[in-house]
């Protein structure tokens, strides 16, 4: 059973690596856009991705602690899960602190459902220039790519090792 565990885990977290690296790739492109193209582009996200952060982030949280708890403490294997954890919580974090704020800023005048709506207006909302919501979108996303990118090494090598 937790191997079955492990591997979910594993495939949650490369679903949040994913995600993270495709938005991150796409900053170069982006920052030539202008305001309006920028807001159109902005919007086409939303949806599927927010359901891949769900399953991904929330989801992979949920696993490796999971796969943590019966893993011998203080083994090679434990350390290299735990840290594959922390650092997914920290994706989890960066998204919280510094990129859902201005999701908000995008889809003010997108038409969403009203969960969609509650969703995005939960918590702290960022004002300010198009520019300085738009940077700090993209940087937001370029923290959470190296961070589970780093979460996804940290598993693996605990998966592999002895």
């Amino acid at each position: 059973m937790i191997q079955v565990i492990t591997i979910a885990a594993l495939l949650c977290v490369a679903v949040t690596f994913g995600l993270a690296l495709a938005h991150a790739l796409e900053l170069p492109g982006k920052m030539r856009l202008d305001r309006n193209t920028y807001g159109a582009v902005q919007a086409i996200y939303y949806p599927g991705f927010t359901y891949g952060g769900l399953v991904g982030e929330l989801g992979g949280i949920v696993l490796l602690a999971a796969a943590l708890l019966p893993l011998p403490y203080g083994t090679d294997r434990f350390w290299w899960t735990a840290a594959a954890l922390a650092l997914l919580v920290a994706v989890h974090a960066a998204y919280w602190l510094f990129t859902h704020p201005v999701n908000d800023f995008w889809v003010r005048d997108v038409a969403t459902t009203s969960a969609a709506s509650r969703f995005f207006a939960a918590g702290s909302r960022a004002e300010g220039d198009w520019r300085a919501m738009r940077d700090r979108w993209e940087r937001s996303h370029v923290l959470r790519a190296v961070l589970a990118g780093a979460s996804l090494l940290a598993l693996a090598v605990g998966l592999t090792g002895p």
